[in-house]
C-alpha cells in the first residue's frame, strides 16, 4: 500500500505548489520514496484518481465545527453540509464567517472544533494566516471527487476502501520534536540560518525514531539534501504527514472509525491524525 503525505494550497503555483510526499511501510518506520508537485489543484486530484491504493495524510481540515455549522443553520450532516460549503465562493465564505465572529466577544471570536485542543491547531473556519477555511474548500471536494474514503465521515457509494484520506497536521510531529523553533519560511528575507539548523535538527529526530509514533524515517542523502534546502518547508511538512499516514495505516483495524481515530470523534467536525 502507498502511503502519502500532503502539504497543501489552495491556489497552488509552481512557487508555491502542492506537495505530496510518497512512502512504503518499512519495519520499524516508512520509507520516503519520492516527492511529487503539483502546480494546478486539478493536477494533483487527477494524480489522486488515478492512483489506485494510498493511505494519505492531508495537511487541511476536513471539517467545521459544530457550533458554527449548527448556528448558521447549514445541513448537520457531513455529506450534505459539504455539498453546501463546495457550492459557497471564497468571498461568501469570508464574508459569513467575518459576520460570525463579529458578533461574538473579543476573546472567543472563532468557533474550535474539538480536535483543535488536542492538536493545537488554528480553527478550521479561519480564512487567513493560515487560510484553512478556503484550503478545505478546494480540498475536501477534489479527495470526494478522486473516490477517497475518509474514515468516520464518508464511504465511496462503492463501498471500496482503496483510496484513504485522512487530516493530518504536521506542527503537530513538529513541536513534538523541536518545539516551537520555527523552521520555515515564504518569505527569503527570513530564510535564516538558525531555521535551516532547526530543519536539520527535525530530521535527526525523524530518522532516529524519537517521535511517540514509534516510526523512523528512512531517507537516503539526496533526499536528505533536499528537505533541507526546502527552506519553505513545504517538502518537509509533507513528509511529517506522511509520518502520520504511516501510523493511521498501521491501525486501520481499531475501534471506532479506525486508522487510530477515537471511537467518539464528531461525525461532522472529523479529527486530526495523532491528536
Amino acid at each position: 500500500m502507498l502511503l502519502l503525505g500532503c502539504d497543501f494550497s489552495s491556489a497552488p503555483t509552481w512557487r508555491k505548489p502542492v506537495v505530496l510526499a510518497l512512502g512504503a511501510a518499512q519495519e520499524g518506520g516508512v520509507r520516503l520514496l519520492r516527492l511529487e508537485r503539483f502546480a494546478s489543484l486539478d493536477a494533483w486530484r487527477q494524480w489522486l484518481s488515478d492512483t489506485p491504493e494510498w493511505v494519505g495524510a492531508f495537511d487541511f481540515p476536513f471539517g467545521l465545527p459544530r457550533e458554527l455549522v449548527v448556528q448558521l443553520g447549514w445541513p448537520p450532516q457531513w455529506p450534505a453540509m459539504i455539498a453546501h460549503y463546495a457550492g459557497l465562493s471564497r468571498t461568501g465564505i469570508r464574508e459569513t464567517f467575518a459576520a460570525f465572529c463579529a458578533a461574538r466577544p473579543v476573546g472567543g471570536k472563532f468557533a474550535h472544533r474539538a480536535t483543535d485542543g488536542p492538536a493545537g491547531s488554528s480553527p478550521s473556519m479561519k480564512w487567513i494566516n493560515p487560510p484553512v477555511a478556503f484550503m478545505l474548500h478546494a480540498g475536501v471536494p477534489r479527495l470526494l471527487a478522486a473516490g477517497a474514503a475518509l474514515p468516520g465521515l464518508h464511504a465511496p457509494a462503492c463501498g471500496g476502501m482503496a483510496r484513504i484520506a485522512l487530516e493530518g497536521y504536521p506542527g503537530l510531529l513538529a513541536r513534538e520534536l523541536i518545539g516551537r523553533r520555527s523552521y520555515k519560511s515564504d518569505d527569503a528575507a527570513a530564510q535564516s540560518a538558525q531555521r535551516r539548523m532547526a530543519r536539520i535538527d527535525l530530521l535527526a529526530a525523524l530518522e532516529r525514531g524519537s517521535a511517540r509514533l514509534g516510526l523512523r524515517l528512512f531517507l537516503g542523502d539526496a533526499e536528505r539534501d533536499r528537505l533541507l534546502a526546502d527552506a519553505k518547508g513545504d517538502c518537509i511538512d509533507a513528509v511529517l504527514c506522511l509520518l502520520q499516514a504511516a501510523w493511521g495505516a498501521a491501525r486501520k483495524s481499531s475501534a471506532g472509525p479506525g486508522y487510530g481515530l477515537p471511537a467518539a470523534m464528531d461525525p461532522l467536525e472529523g479529527w486530526i491524525l495523532t491528536a
